[in-house]
């Protein structure tokens, strides 16, 4: 008996957690509480700056 592979797409699923996110954040903000992103960046690597400011990026689209 085989199975057939489950094929993923990240790009929908990354959408449907930014959706929900977005909705928990909408609810929370309603609330009266305001949520936020804290970052301690040490030092200057650059592939750490890029992955921080993809962060503050999303999270951005996400209070919008």
């Amino acid at each position: 008996m085989s199975t057939k592979p489950l094929l993923l797409d990240g790009n929908a699923i990354a959408a449907e957690i930014k959706a929900e996110a977005k909705a928990e954040v909408a609810a929370l903000t309603e609330r009266g509480i305001v949520p936020g992103l804290a970052v301690v960046l040490v030092g200057q690597d650059a592939a750490s700056q890029i992955y921080v400011r993809s962060k503050v990026k999303t999270c951005g689209e996400t209070r919008h």
